[in-house]
């Protein structure tokens, strides 16, 4: 297939400009058209994006492009999560029983500018910004954009077009609109809510709380979340209803009214943030929600990718590792052969979107873990015996959270499918008194792996898998 066609990328951020930069490295001529100012010139991120996990499958797809070296400066690792009960006491929960094998907290912004900034070195990649696009004509392979300089609309033509603009898709929202042929979408909303707020930096930049970790204040029915940023701040985040309980977003209206709900079940994280009146009030609230749809491509004219195709809530920090594994998974259909656009998108949605499906149901399985099951004694006694195994037998067991985060050659749906399988082995086993904790570590391992095999055979025979 000649390189010489031309490629339309609606959205500059994480995916579209990994994708841009990836197809520049392999020849194609690139336009990329983003609604947004160019961040390295403008702030534009006030209060309205929840801080990254960078991991495995995002690392994967940085050596990719080659940039590796390049991103790894901007990140903090963060070996476990550092649980926060009412009281103010912690305790630090692992990741992984295995040394190496830790998360990363990283800046939206720095880490969006260095792709740009690397897409932009390619002679046949031109971004341009301040270009909304209000529709797209997926039949004739072109799309109309309004320019916010000059307030006039303008119609661009390319022979694909790559949908990279996130949740409110203009491609996606074309697609649905267009009633052309069969296309299925649904998006569906927790109802909590999210919104952003900070711990600043203690003197000469220091950190008010440990740096290492992402720490974690669950309360069963809402939490709060913090990760440090390079500058010793904290990028704090909380997640709470909308309507419902005694503390709800609609109703924390008066300075006061934060304060007591702070001072209630925050005490420790209030005593680091003199700003937070100020932050709660002037930053967004914003809904979280997870988008499916299906089919992602129409014939061999344009393709969704990223959150435009799947949109998943934050709770398993996979959200970004998940958009830049698409573009690592379209390079490897790339280097397939294939001769034409349709078989190549055909491919790549048949080899991807079970496992997009599959991340988007885990991230909401962790939402209720990481807000109320992290406390729980059985849930405690769970992992713990997971981080053993892990520690003492490597090359023999990961944790669901291991398979997921740590394990960028497995799907996320097989991730999926094995890690409840091992969580419903050893839960149950713990309950009903097979499974004792004190009994060598080694045959404790043998009876989880023999009872998680058959609970996977029970699932094929059932039909999930």
């Amino acid at each position: 297939m000649t390189k010489q066609q031309n490629i339309l990328i609606i959205g500059a951020g994480l995916c579209g400009s990994l994708l841009a930069l990836r197809l520049g490295q392999r020849g194609y001529n690139v336009t990329v058209m983003e609604k947004r100012p160019d961040m390295r010139k403008v702030d534009i991120s006030a209060g309205r994006s929840i801080n990254l996990a960078f991991s495995d499958r995002g690392i994967k797809a940085m050596n990719l492009v080659g940039i590796l070296d390049k991103v790894m400066p901007l990140c903090i690792p963060m070996k476990g999560r550092m649980l926060h009960d009412v009281e103010g006491n912690t305790v630090l929960a692992p990741y992984s029983g295995r040394e190496n094998e830790y998360i990363n907290s990283i800046s939206r912004g720095g880490l969006n500018e260095l792709l740009l900034t690397e897409a932009e070195k390619h002679d046949n990649v031109n971004i341009h910004f301040n270009k909304k696009c209000l529709s797209v004509d997926f039949e004739k392979t072109t799309a109309l954009f309004k320019d916010y300089d000059t307030k006039k609309e303008f119609i661009e033509d390319a022979d694909v077009i790559f949908a990279t603009d996130g949740a409110g898709s203009a491609l996606r929202k074309s697609y649905y609109l267009g009633k052309k042929f069969l296309f299925s979408f649904s998006q569906d909303w927790l109802s909590h809510g999210y919104k952003e707020l900070s711990i600043l930096p203690g003197e000469n930049g220091s950190y008010k709380t440990f740096k290492n970790a992402l720490h974690i204040w669950g309360r069963e029915a809402f939490m709060l979340i913090a990760l440090p940023n390079l500058d010793g701040s904290f990028t704090v985040t909380l997640f709470l209803s909308f309507d419902e309980g005694e503390y709800n977003f609609n109703n924390l209206t008066t300075k006061e009214r934060v304060l007591e709900f702070f001072e209630k079940y925050f005490k420790d994280a209030l005593e680091l943030m003199p700003n937070l009146v100020e932050d709660f009030f002037e930053n967004p609230t914003s809904p979280l929600g997870t988008v499916k749809c299906s089919p992602w491509h129409y014939k061999g004219n344009t393709l969704l990718m990223g959150d435009a195709a799947h949109a998943i809530v934050p709770f398993y920090g996979q959200g970004m590792n998940a958009s830049f594994e698409d573009v690592t998974e379209f390079d490897k259909v790339l280097d397939e052969g294939h001769q034409d656009w349709e078989t190549i998108f055909k491919t790549y949605e048949a080899n991807r979107k079970k496992d997009t499906d599959a991340i988007a149901d885990l991230a909401i399985d962790n939402f209720y873990e990481m807000k109320g099951h992290v406390n729980h004694p059985n849930f405690r006694e769970k992992r713990n015996l997971e981080m053993a195994f892990e520690k003492d037998f490597p090359n023999e067991y990961s944790s669901k959270y291991s398979l997921v985060t740590f394990n960028e050659n497995i799907g996320y749906r097989d991730a999926m499918l094995r890690g409840r399988a091992q969580d419903k082995a050893i839960l149950n086993m713990l309950a009903d008194g097979t499974l004792n904790i004190n009994d060598d570590l080694k045959s404790n391992l043998e009876k989880v792996t023999i009872e998680t095999e058959n609970i996977l055979e029970d699932d094929r025979i059932a039909g999930l898998k």
